[in-house]
């Protein structure tokens, strides 16, 4: 006990910070390192998807900009002193073309060049809805919308959950996780996994999300790894009581999840240890070293016997009421330089087809000003990464950005003409779920006439 308190740590603390880096690990929704489940693997491959869930509510018709004259010129009216100079955009050629011109907010050279070497495309005006929805509908209160709009978590919890109306506590990365666990039996990691805490797109009722920091799985604090610190032997103590003899069948319980918890910490910092080096450069920010972390996971994708992943990164402040001229370049400069460092890297490790990244986003944001800003909306653009994607194309219906005009519900908020349920079955498709299963995951797509948007290949 002595040696215990050189360390600044008596044993009530020693026992209080083991537990709750236990829990952190592997309590729900903490730990499933293995999914516990029977049956023979089905896949003969390996996919992931990684979701970028930009938190605040991304001004994304500052990042995807019309540049034609016509257009441009009803954007920058509507967009007042926020509107990017049209000579600043970085321009981008879709194919197909609708006759319209379009380009990049200036800071997103990194996604110009996926998307112009054919790695990238944009989903335009998409968002949460329940049914196809027109303004007429809002108008006269015969649409069925989803709740709360405008609202920071209720939006979020839709994007994540697509939950509509109904009360979830699930989210459709979980959903999918259930449905194939009988198929990824073999894997030793969990299906889902986050960088960025415990979050309800991938909560399941089979199955539980594997919660790690960006750098990798939060360590037990108080241990050691390394014989010949002092360290270590508190872990070898905490791991002899765990293996005591219990009465309870509580106290097992525990004991077993405080096992398994140091067990997956040791594996997973072993794996992302012993992944290849890499000479892509990611960016020192936080996206950047959860993204860097995540492709050093997939690289060991064979050692960990992995066949499907979903990862779930992200990055804060697009809550854009005052100071965007200023923030806005920064922010969405770092989200390029981050999302294109992630792809270099699939590609110098082989894996740029088997990886889809997409962004989501609480919702866009109004075309208007505040004076220095904006606020909250609806309908935004997402973007879609991977040699998996149909690239160099804007997925459904850009709409013409004028205030009042045929998709304005009010104040420059876009009603939506691509769902996130259509959004996320795509996906969902591709990553391995029958088209019989995706209501499983998007409720409300049979309400949809096009299940599949085809951006996925």
């Amino acid at each position: 006990m002595s040696r215990i308190k050189q360390t600044g740590i008596n044993r009530r603390q020693f026992l209080q910070r083991s537990s709750f880096a236990a829990a952190s690990l592997a309590a729900t929704p903490g730990l499933a390192w293995s999914q516990v489940v029977g049956g023979a693997g089905s896949f003969n491959d390996y996919r992931a998807l990684v979701c970028v869930f930009l938190f605040g509510g991304n001004d994304s018709f500052n990042m995807l900009v019309p540049r034609s004259n016509a257009e441009y010129n009803v954007y920058a009216a509507a967009r007042q002193n926020l509107a990017i100079a049209q000579s600043d955009l970085l321009p981008i050629a879709p194919v197909p073309g609708d006759g319209v011109d379009y380009g990049l907010h200036p800071s997103m050279a990194g996604i110009q060049r996926l998307f112009e070497n054919s790695a990238a495309a944009f989903v335009s005006n998409v968002g949460p809805l329940l049914q196809p929805t027109t303004k007429t509908q809002i108008y006269d209160q015969s649409a069925n919308l989803p709740p709360q709009l405008f609202s920071h978590n209720d939006q979020q919890d839709q994007w994540l959950s697509l939950k509509g109306k109904a009360t979830s506590s699930t989210g459709w990365a979980g959903r999918m996780a259930d449905l194939i666990r009988t198929a990824v039996s073999s894997q030793q990691m969990a299906t889902n996994v986050s960088l960025n805490g415990s979050n309800l797109f991938q909560s399941a009722d089979e199955t539980i999300a594997y919660v790690m920091g960006p750098n990798g799985p939060l360590q037990f604090e108080g241990f050691s790894t390394d014989p010949a610190e002092l360290l270590f032997e508190q872990r070898l103590a905490f791991e002899r009581i765990l293996a005591a003899d219990y009465g309870s069948v509580y106290e097992r319980a525990f004991a077993d999840v405080q096992q398994r918890a140091i067990k997956a910490a040791d594996a997973v910092s072993m794996a992302i240890a012993g992944a290849p080096a890499m000479n892509t450069v990611f960016p020192g920010s936080q996206l950047g070293q959860q993204l860097e972390t995540v492709a050093k996971l997939i690289a060991v994708r064979d050692e960990l016997q992995m066949q499907r992943q979903v990862f779930f990164v992200a990055a804060g402040g697009f809550d854009s009421h005052d100071k965007q001229n200023e923030d806005q370049p920064a922010l969405l400069g770092g989200v390029s330089e981050s999302i294109k460092a992630f792809y270099d890297a699939s590609v110098e490790l082989g894996f740029s087809d088997q990886v889809t990244t997409f962004t989501q986003s609480d919702f866009g944001r109004t075309l208007t000003s505040n004076g220095d800003g904006t606020d909250h909306a609806w309908g935004g653009n997402q973007i879609v990464v991977g040699d998996a994607v149909q690239g160099r194309r804007i997925i459904g219906t850009y709409p013409l950005l004028e205030i009042d005009g045929a998709d304005d519900v009010g104040g420059g908020r876009m009603i939506p003409g691509t769902s996130a349920d259509q959004y996320a079955a795509t996906l969902a498709k591709w990553f391995g779920i029958d088209d019989s299963e995706l209501s499983v995951v998007a409720p409300n797509i049979n309400n949809f006439a096009v299940r599949d948007l085809g951006f996925m290949i």
